[in-house]
């Protein structure tokens, strides 16, 4: 595959945009999987409506009728979208997309919730565990580097998690599955006047697939909204969420092929206990006919405590984890017809202060013998961007942006009594530029160019001996190129992208310290294709490949044998797809599936290549009633044995995923 031939292709069809008789059309670069998002605040202010990119969306129907054991699962339903199962308990997975794996050394996805940042300070995503599929409206996957509205851990996009907000309904969904699963759900909205109410509570319990794997996971949400007027309103959102998971530990891969459901004697006491904690004000606001604003302010909790042992020859840790995060972010959006010109302009910006506590002991059966970390972190992280959006005719949009970031903050070693400022970054400049060609009804072809940037995480953020100099954070580069067809009940769009970093750091994820390795520069590319249709009533299609590619272009000094070497655990093909079958009244069918090719397990690519996989899944349900819906839905229908693989170092380790499973369910709405 040559980009090349692709630039010249890309490069043709703007040419042919330009010279095409102007028609006007609005700009549409998104996908859909499933029904359309409906947005509860009209205003555009901090909107995703204002970034030109490739931006995907799971509609609330694919979500709520899904039955999943965490809600990253989900997002794994979107085109393009790298989903790692650890399958370790509370640790069970995240999603990664554009060449970035989901290792947790670079979480480069910076998520959110009701637009509430929710990262952890590594950039981990616990505070998705809080979000059950009924209560959820809609997902929204915005890729590359050229939307300015955020900085920290924005390092490839970002993901924004939508939940129910508004109206009078109860939604309450119980279920029974494989592995002694039960769940249920209750989502419920209660709109009187100005004031709505929104509430949410679930509670999922399982024996899992493998031995030692029980988990049960408990969460409530409150959501209080009132409407001054139809263009004002101020709001608080609470979430409170539990959890208790054991974990079955990683197998040999003799072991693996022996028994996939059996765990290790060692790991009898591995486990993890975790609870978090947000609550989050909202205020928006259309003043007129051209103004509109969007501010929120936050406080999100995490307390995790974890027992893990890796191997037979490793000693068990005792990890733990508390953080609290206090954060705002506001956007100001004018938008008015200058000298026959449309012209958008939006200023924002976001601050985020972290108290954090990183615990490390060893220990045998959760009886700790030593500690081996005890720090104490702060860090401020905050940025501001503006941004212009021109259409200087119906047919073109051309949207400059600029966003600059500082980070501030201090570190304390309490085992040896030693104190470190934060790295001084400086100021993290981040120029963006994008512009979209409506030529002809239905056709979008769009272009972006921006930068973002990567910070250490946790201890890597600080200047902690032996080190002397600040390190400089790593500048990431990319552009994407893309057509998005939406005409004759076809769906398509096609993106060429391209992704450079300087100076990669990732963290050393067993490192006493925390600290990290310097990956050096890299090089990450990739074209994204996705397809959907509906030939007939009733029936619908829809499908996505995705190629990529992440290499080391220039190493570390100290590893100048990894020059041209691919980044581990990112596999170069990804697919997805679907059918819906809704023409017979009262009865849905749906299949659908993925997968992936296998990925170097190492960056010194010398541990062969692992992790390929094609999964099939299908549900039918039945309306009984306007109330009453039952469902039977099966997940790896071929029972496909499908793992996660890591290398400890010494040999590979194992994570075999689950096989066949089967869930009933009966969801009744009033």
């Amino acid at each position: 595959m040559t980009f090349n031939v692709s630039l010249r292709a890309s490069a043709c069809l703007f040419a042919i945009a330009l010279s095409t008789p102007a028609f006007a059309e609005e700009t549409d670069t998104s996908f859909a999987v499933g029904e359309e998002i409906i947005v509860t605040a009209k205003n555009m202010a901090g909107s995703s409506a204002n970034v030109i990119t490739s931006v995907d969306t799971l509609g609330p129907d694919v979500a709520q009728n899904a039955n999943v054991n965490y809600a990253w699962e989900l997002i794994g339903r979107l085109p393009g979208v790298l989903v790692t199962n650890f399958n370790q308990g509370a640790t069970s997975g995240k999603f990664a997309f554009r060449g970035f794996n989901g290792e947790g050394e670079i979480n480069a996805v910076k998520l959110l919730i009701d637009g509430v940042p929710s990262n952890v300070a590594s950039g981990n995503m616990f505070y998705i565990d809080q979000v059950f599929p009924l209560d959820i409206a809609g997902v929204e996957v915005v890729r590359g580097t050229s939307d300015p509205r955020f900085g920290l851990h924005n390092i490839a996009g970002n993901a924004n998690i939508l939940t129910r907000i508004g109206g009078t309904y109860v939604d309450a969904k119980a279920s029974i599955g494989s592995y002694a699963t039960y769940e249920g759900q209750v989502s419920a909205g209660i709109e009187t006047g100005k004031f709505t109410q929104n509430y949410l509570v679930a509670y999922r319990q399982s024996n899992g697939y493998r031995d030692h794997s029980d988990l049960d996971r408990l969460s409530l949400a409150g959501k209080w909204f009132y409407n001054f007027s139809d263009d004002v309103r101020l709001g608080v959102i609470a979430r409170h969420y539990k959890s208790n998971a054991e974990e079955p530990g990683y197998l040999t891969f003799a072991d693996s092929r022996a028994d996939r459901r059996m765990t290790n004697a060692y790991n009898a006491t591995d486990g993890d206990t975790r609870k978090l904690q947000q609550v989050s004000a909202h205020f928006d606001a259309t003043f007129n006919d051209h103004l509109d604003l969007m501010a929120k302010a936050y406080f999100n909790r995490t307390r995790d405590d974890r027992f893990v042992k890796f191997s037979a020859a490793a000693a068990q840790q005792r990890r733990v984890t508390n953080e609290d995060h206090w954060g705002a972010l506001a956007a100001v959006h004018y938008h008015a017809t200058l000298g026959g010109m449309d012209v958008m302009l939006e200023a924002g910006g976001d601050v985020q202060r972290q108290d954090n506590e990183s615990l490390r002991f060893t220990a045998v059966n959760r009886l700790p013998t030593a500690q081996t970390r005890d720090q104490k972190m702060f860090l401020t992280v905050g940025g501001a961007y503006l941004q212009a959006i021109l259409k200087p005719a119906d047919w073109i949009t051309l949207t400059p942006a600029y966003r600059m970031d500082w980070v501030g903050g201090d570190y304390t070693n309490r085992l040896n009594n030693t104190t470190a400022r934060a790295n001084d970054y400086g100021t993290i400049k981040q120029p963006k530029f994008s512009v979209a060609l409506t030529p002809v009804e239905g056709v979008t072809a769009y272009g972006n160019w921006g930068k973002t940037f990567q910070i250490g995480t946790e201890s890597g953020a600080y200047l902690i001996a032996p080190r002397r100099i600040d390190l400089a954070p790593s500048i990431n580069e990319g552009w994407e190129a893309g057509v998005k067809l939406k005409r004759w009940g076809v769906e398509s769009r096609v993106a060429l992208w391209k992704q450079t970093a300087t100076g990669e750091i990732k963290r050393k994820l067993n490192d006493p310290l925390g600290d990290f390795d310097n990956l050096g520069a890299t090089r990450r590319k990739g074209v994204d294709v996705q397809l959907s249709a509906q030939p007939v009533n009733g029936l619908s299609f829809w499908g996505a490949v995705a190629w990529q590619k992440a290499i080391i272009t220039t190493p570390d000094p100290a590893t100048p044998q990894l020059a041209g070497n691919e980044i581990d655990h990112v596999p170069h093909w990804l697919f997805s797809g679907g059918v819906d079958f809704t023409a017979i009244q009262k009865l849905r069918l749906s299949v659908w599936g993925g997968g992936q090719s296998n990925y170097e397990l190492t960056t010194a690519n010398n541990r062969g290549r692992w992790g390929d996989y094609a999964m099939l899944n299908a549900e039918a349900a039945y309306r009984v009633n306007d109330t009453v819906e039952l469902s039977l839905s099966a997940k790896n229908l071929t029972n496909e044995a499908y793992e996660y693989v890591w290398w400890d170092g010494a040999q590979t380790l194992h994570s075999p995923a689950d096989g066949t499973n089967v869930t009933a369910a009966v969801r009744m709405r009033f």
